[in-house]
């Protein structure tokens, strides 16, 4: 729920008279809310992207067919309503009467049709471009066999959107939140090309605008005028900042600089808690702190030696006291907390870390690996301190058992453009949120053609399950089961290294309202407002 708020004002003197009595009258101030997003956005284009980082940005600039409240609960966005057919395979949006974009030109089905054609044309190179594979013909358009036109989309008329699904997707209508699937401006797109979305030019759908954006600094949106729900969104700007210096953030929220940030450095955890009492928030995130590992390069396309590597790993340790007991352990990739699904657990889950450091010596030992004979590995991280901190304990765990560990750290701009541009790596930090409550969100990222499978993993068995997954769509108990088998052989194989589920640890001043707790950890700015 919104909630009312008298805005500060000032007063303008020798403003109006009436029967020749001069009195101030009152102008009201702008309500700003800055906020501390971990990290710069590659992009801002929604075709483009990939992080939490820019999906927080861009909830804000766009609106989806569907979107999520302050509570993460599905709402309309850009469909005013939806209707689905009986086999649960076409779905029919009714598009909102006063949509329009920034520019003031109507939203219509059209707009939809090209973004979901662009999303996956091959020439977009979209990472999130798998996505919609669940439309039918949409692999087939994005790997080159199909034009983009015959992509199952189609404007029944100029409010009409209409989807036709290759099998039932229990969770199309939530995957419809992502930024992957908001619509763009074609006319601004073909007029500017990739000036379009620079600051000044975008035009978009959503509550805010883009007034702002300067790199490693801030970047500015503002409400928009032309926004249908316009009238109930309260703040006039929000600034992001970019907070990969954690403590720094800290210094920033403490003398009110910002308002909310999204992290914390968890070697503070305690005195936090202590500065800042029920303003540190602090609870379940239905993600997955993993690291990836290419599996196509030798010497780690051996399942053994990263099956040793992920066994030597003390999880514990890392939940404890790196993180102060604000992530949990982590087995699967599939974090717990999904209704209906029981996730995949590594077999040495339920061994002693003892034993699984003497296993894992054992393994590394037969493949001639061992204090004499050191197995060096390299790992990449993002700029946090958690992230050192996690990186630095895991080379002092594995340096025992002969693995002689380097690190290099890149800002994550860097960081995950590398990964994305499939370079060359060892292991590398990454982190998995869901983009919908769905098993499927964490295991189709280690699919072949997603571009979010930073390890490169390529698995028959693994594809053939996932495929098997998508063809029981329509029978829930039997999907999950697909679902179930498909991660165990992931975790077998060895596709990634999952390592902790995500607890969210924010800081959220007092003066601000509508922020509400939620897995998802998503905090739309059209639902927050502040008071002075």
């Amino acid at each position: 729920m919104l909630h009312n708020l008298f805005r500060a004002t000032v007063f303008a003197a020798s403003i109006m008279s009436v029967g020749g009595v001069y009195f101030a009258a009152p102008a009201y101030a702008e309500m700003v809310f800055n906020r501390g997003n971990s990290a710069d956005p590659e992009s801002l284009d929604p075709h483009k992207t990939s992080t939490v980082y820019e999906a927080n940005i861009l909830r804000d600039l766009f609106e989806g067919l569907v979107m999520q409240d302050a509570d993460a609960n599905l709402i309309p966005g850009a469909a005013e309503g939806w209707t689905v057919s009986d086999d649960g395979t076409v779905y029919t949006f009714k598009l909102r009467a006063d949509g329009k974009w920034s520019d003031g030109t109507p939203v219509t089905a059209d707009d939809f049709v090209y973004s979901f054609r662009r999303l996956l044309d091959p020439a977009t190179g979209a990472e999130y471009a798998s996505m919609l594979y669940v439309v039918k013909n949409g692999e087939d358009v994005n790997t080159g066999k199909m034009k983009p036109e015959e992509l199952a989309v189609k404007a029944v008329d100029p409010t009409t959107f209409e989807v036709t699904l290759k099998a039932p997707t229990p969770y199309f209508l939530e995957m419809l939140t992502h930024q992957s699937t908001y619509p763009v401006n074609k006319a601004s797109i073909e007029k500017l090309g990739n000036d379009w979305i620079k600051a000044g030019n975008l035009v978009s759908n959503g509550a805010f605008t883009l007034a702002e954006f300067i790199p490693n600094d801030h970047i500015k949106v503002v409400k928009s005028k032309t926004f249908h729900g316009a009238a109930d969104v309260k703040l006039d700007v929000v600034n992001y900042f970019p907070t990969e210096d954690r403590s720094t953030a800290i210094k920033r929220f403490e003398a009110g600089e910002i308002d909310y940030n999204d992290d914390i450095p968890t070697e503070q955890m305690a005195d936090l808690k202590a500065k800042f009492g029920d303003q540190l928030k602090i609870g379940p995130y239905l993600g997955t702190y993993y690291y990836a590992i290419k599996t196509d390069k030798a010497p780690w396309d051996n399942v053994e030696l990263r099956n040793a590597v992920s066994m030597a790993i003390d999880r514990d340790f890392l939940a404890e006291k790196v993180w102060q007991n604000s992530m949990l352990p982590g087995y699967s990739m599939v974090p717990p907390g999904i209704e209906g699904y029981t996730s995949a657990m590594a077999k040495f889950a339920d061994m002693s870390q003892i034993d699984r450091e003497d296993e894992a010596k054992k393994i590394l030992e037969k493949l001639g690996y061992g204090p004499d004979k050191p197995l060096k590995m390299e790992i990449r991280y993002n700029t946090s301190e958690n992230h050192k901190n996690t990186a630095v304990a895991i080379q002092e765990q594995l340096k025992p058992l002969g693995i002689d560990v380097t690190m290099l750290n890149t800002d994550t701009k860097t960081h995950y453009g590398h990964l994305e541009q499939k370079g060359d790596f060892d292991v590398a930090r990454a982190g998995w949120i869901a983009d919908y409550k769905d098993p499927e969100s964490f295991l189709g990222i280690s699919r072949k053609a997603s571009g979010n499978n930073y390890s490169d993993f390529d698995n028959a068995d693994y594809e053939a399950a996932m495929d098997k997954a998508a063809a029981a769509g329509g029978k829930p108990e039997e999907r999950m089961k697909d679902l179930e088998a498909a991660e165990r052989i992931l975790i077998d194989e060895v596709g990634q290294i999952p390592l902790l589920y995500y607890s969210y640890k924010n800081l959220v001043s007092s003066k601000v309202e509508g922020y509400s707790p939620n897995v998802m950890d998503v905090h739309p700015s059209r639902f927050i407002s502040k008071t002075e």
